[in-house]
């Protein structure tokens, strides 16, 4: 997510380091580059134009030519004019107190709208409220069915009924009424292209129901086109917001960008996943972050404080005892897999400072994990409890079960030992230390692969340690700890 423009802008600003104050050439300069990022992020044209034009403006402003860093001056500006270009967004639903509110999903078929509507509903859930959901989208062949599913997956209601899509509508408002669901949510029927007949049927379901919210569910995928399908509903029927699917799977995010720009519709959630709690608030502030390589911290706390209620305490106590003493095994290491796939591995990297710029562009970290995960996995419980026992033999047949070289598992081996290390110094550190310390590892380049060799520099011994020799040596790091 973000890739393309993350990488643009890093370049951008690169340029403009070193330089002793801004002067119109070298703002240009740089503004070049973040304009030459944007236009293949897919952003709008006429977007981009208005985007430039106020950074240009603001950059050159008497204030900024007198300061000294030119690089940080512009990155602080156009974050500025990233959160005004994606927002402001008004996080609440509302709530009424004498009838359930309606919220009226529409968008073009194929953009994930059945599935979204599920999402919200086990959003709201978790926020407290009773939601119902209508199957309105009598269109497209198994849509009821789907979505029926998915509410028994999620433990929400589902009306349906097989007649029309506005009566489906006001009965599901009359049936929340009677169940004491606080919220409708209307899954409408998307059409391949925009067109008068969808248009027509949602503008009638728009009078007759009288929604409190509509909201445009839009692929990101369709990038610079998602701006246009949000300005033709919009026309059409007054939007709300939109909530933007896909977006996990858009490395560009043109789309992000541009919508609010083109209607002035904010994005009010955005789809990062294919799972129905794959769900996140829109923050502006927080992509912003995120398109600037500054990750987003709170996201990633709030993910694991989500995770972290389905782990017993006595799970968690023996964890971290065990970072505290270094006894932190591989079987333990093997576990964090769970948390780490739940959170989902590539948004996790998005929302960590800097972690994208580690990872070299084709390298897929889902893959990386599924090696490790796979060396582990063939190892004996009593090679997971100590892996100090691992020798050369064992390390073949290791390597010949996860189908890798010796030297993977060798190297991640190594890489585990530091790691432990690591981990029983932050385990005994404040909050603001660790974050120091993880800043300081990654300008250190400690998170590339082998990068972790390059934090303890071995001298030239001169001669090739026998095995004897490196089983003296095993036996002396257990000692230790």
């Amino acid at each position: 997510m973000f890739e393309g423009i993350t990488r643009g802008l890093s370049d951008a600003f690169k340029k403009l380091r070193g330089r002793g104050r801004l002067t119109p050439e070298n703002v240009k300069e740089g503004l070049r580059e973040v304009r030459r990022a944007f236009l293949e992020a897919d952003v709008n044209f006429n977007v981009l134009n208005d985007f430039i034009g106020r950074v240009e403006a603001k950059s050159l402003g008497q204030d900024v030519l007198a300061r000294v860093d030119p690089s940080e001056q512009i990155i602080k500006i156009v974050y500025e004019e990233l959160c005004q270009l994606m927002g402001p967004v008004d996080p609440k639903i509302p709530q009424r107190a004498d009838r359930p509110v309606v919220i009226m999903l529409c968008g073009l078929q194929g953009s994930g709208k059945t599935t979204t509507a599920a999402k919200l509903a086990l959003t709201l859930l978790s926020k407290g409220r009773k939601p119902l959901l209508a199957a309105a989208d009598l269109q497209r062949p198994g849509a009821v069915e789907q979505l029926q599913t998915l509410g028994e997956q999620i433990g929400v209601p589902v009306y349906s009924e097989k007649t029309n899509p506005v009566d489906v509508c006001r009965n599901a408002v009359a049936q929340a009424k009677r169940t004491l669901c606080d919220i409708v949510i209307l899954d409408t029927a998307g059409r391949l292209q925009i067109d008068t007949d969808l248009m027509d049927e949602l503008k009638r379901i728009d009078k007759l129901v009288k929604p409190d919210e509509c909201y445009l569910v839009v692929d990101a995928m369709i990038g610079q086109e998602a701006a246009n399908v949000a300005k033709a509903f919009n026309d059409a029927l007054e939007l709300n917001a939109c909530i933007l699917t896909k977006l996990d799977g858009d490395a560009r995010g043109g789309a992000a960008l541009s919508i609010k720009g083109v209607t002035g519709v904010p994005i009010k959630f955005v789809g990062v996943g294919e799972k129905v709690d794959k769900l996140e608030d829109f923050v502006p502030e927080r992509m912003a972050g995120r398109i600037l390589g500054q990750g987003d911290l709170m996201g990633i706390v709030e993910k694991i404080a989500t995770i972290q209620k389905d782990i017993s305490e006595e799970q968690m106590q023996k964890q971290q005892e065990a970072m505290q003493k270094g006894t932190f095994t591989l079987e333990m290491f093997r576990d964090q897999f769970g948390m780490i796939a739940k959170m989902g591995m590539k948004d996790m990297i998005s929302k960590m400072p800097g972690m994208a710029d580690m990872i070299p562009p084709g390298e897929d970290p889902e893959q990386a994990l599924k090696r490790v995960q796979g060396m582990i996995d063939s190892m004996t419980k009593a090679e997971k409890a100590d892996p100090d026992m691992i020798d050369t033999p064992r390390r073949r047949r290791i390597a010949k079960g996860a189908g890798v070289e010796p030297q993977e598992v060798n190297q991640f081996l190594k890489q585990f030992d530091q790691v432990r290390g690591l981990m029983k110094q932050m385990a005994q550190m404040s909050m603001w230390q660790r974050l120091k310390m993880v800043t300081g590892l990654g300008k250190a380049g400690a998170f590339m692969p082998g990068g972790m060799d390059g934090l303890k520099t071995k001298g030239d011994t001169g001669h090739r340690k026998t095995a004897k020799e490196r089983a003296e040596e095993r036996k002396k790091k257990k000692k230790k700890r």
